[in-house]
C-alpha cells in the first residue's frame, strides 16, 4: 500500500512556496545540445538597480530547503538567483564528468543564457564552494565578491591519512555518509553537521525524507564526491583574485576547521575568515541569522558588528 502522505513532499512545497511568495520564479536553461539543464530560482522582475547574487548549495536536499531561510534578509539589497546544481533538483546532464569545474562552466553558461547581470556575488555552502571558487576562478569577470561556507577546497587526497583531522577514513565511507540510503546513515549524517542534532527522528520519517531527496540520481552524487578528492592536490589549488569571505562552523565535522585558516592563508590579504561558535558544518540550517548578518555586511561592503577571527 502506497502511503498516504509525505512530510517530506509537503515541507518541499511550502520552501518552493516560500521562494515564489519572496518574488522568485522557476527558469530552465538548457546547455550542450540540450544534454545539460540546469533549473534555477531567478526574480520575476529583476532590478537593474540591484547587483545580483548568486546563492549554490551543498550536498543534502535541493536549493529551497537550504537556502530559504535566507532570501527575505538579501532580497532588499540584491537579485538573488539559485541554481539546482547538476543531479539535485531539476538539473541534470548525460555529460560523465563530475568534476566542479564542469558544474562552474554550467552555471556560468546559465549565467549567460538568463541574462544575469556581471559581476555577481556568490556565496556556495560546502560542495557550492567548490563550484563558486571553480568559477571565480576561471571567470574573474563575472563574480566579484565570494563567500565559502564550510567549503573545504583546500583539501588535499593526502589528507585524508592524517589521524585526527576527518572522522572519515576514506572516501568511500564519506560517499556512504553524504549520499545517504538508510536512516542509520542520515542519522550519522546529522550527528556530522550540526553540534545539536534533532533527538529521536522516528526512522519512517529519515525513511521518508530518503526516498523523497535522496533516492535520484544516487551513483552520479556519489561520482561528485569521488571525483572531489581524486587526485586533489592543494598545491595546485589557483588563487582567486575576489574579495573572499570565509565562513566556519567552528565545530565543522565534515570539513574541519584548519582547512577554513589553510585557504585563509593561502588567499592571504584577500580574504578573510569568521567562526561561528556552538555551529557545525550546516551552519545555514544551524546559526541562519548570524550567517546572514555576515553576508549582508561583507557582500554590501559595511563594517560586521559581529565579533570574527582573522587567521594569521
Amino acid at each position: 500500500m502506497s502511503k498516504c502522505f509525505s512530510f517530506t513532499s509537503f515541507r518541499d512545497r511550502l520552501y518552493r512556496l516560500t521562494f515564489t511568495n519572496a518574488g522568485l520564479r522557476q527558469a530552465t536553461t538548457v546547455l550542450h545540445g540540450g544534454s545539460t539543464t540546469v533549473q534555477w530560482w531567478v526574480p520575476r522582475s529583476p532590478d537593474p538597480s540591484k547587483q545580483s547574487l548568486l546563492l549554490l548549495h551543498g550536498f543534502g536536499a535541493n536549493a529551497t530547503w537550504q537556502w530559504s531561510d535566507h532570501l527575505r534578509p538579501l532580497l532588499g539589497r540584491f537579485n538573488v538567483y539559485v541554481p539546482d546544481l547538476l543531479f539535485f533538483g531539476g538539473s541534470s546532464t548525460s555529460s560523465s564528468d563530475r568534476s566542479e569545474s564542469f558544474q562552474a562552466e554550467c552555471v556560468a553558461a546559465s549565467m549567460d543564457r538568463l541574462g544575469i547581470s556581471r559581476p555577481a556575488s556568490l556565496v556556495g555552502i560546502s560542495y557550492g564552494g567548490f563550484v563558486g571558487y571553480r568559477l571565480a576562478a576561471a571567470h574573474p569577470d563575472a563574480i566579484d565578491r565570494i563567500v565559502l561556507c564550510c567549503a573545504g577546497v583546500s583539501v588535499d587526497q593526502a589528507d585524508l591519512g592524517k589521524e585526527g583531522l576527518f572522522v572519515v577514513s576514506d572516501v568511500e565511507e564519506a560517499v556512504e555518509i553524504l549520499v545517504p540510503q538508510t536512516p542509520d546513515r542520515l542519522r550519522q549524517l546529522m550527528r556530522l553537521s550540526f553540534v545539536r542534532p534533532p533527538a529521536a527522528v522516528p526512522s519512517c520519517f529519515l525513511s521518508d525524507f530518503i526516498d523523497v531527496m535522496c533516492t535520484e540520481y544516487v551513483e552520479e552524487k556519489k561520482g561528485l564526491i569521488r571525483e572531489l578528492i581524486r587526485d586533489r592536490k592543494f598545491s595546485e589549488l589557483p588563487k582567486i583574485t575576489q574579495k573572499t569571505l570565509i565562513v566556519w562552523g567552528e565545530q565543522d565535522q565534515i570539513f574541519p576547521l584548519e582547512l577554513g585558516h589553510r585557504l585563509n592563508r593561502h588567499l592571504e590579504v584577500n580574504s578573510k575568515l569568521v567562526v561561528i561558535k556552538n555551529a557545525g558544518h550546516a551552519i545555514n540550517l544551524e546559526k541562519p541569522k548570524e550567517l546572514c548578518k555576515h553576508l549582508k555586511a561583507f557582500l554590501a561592503n559595511e563594517p560586521s558588528k559581529d565579533h570574527t577571527n582573522k587567521a594569521e
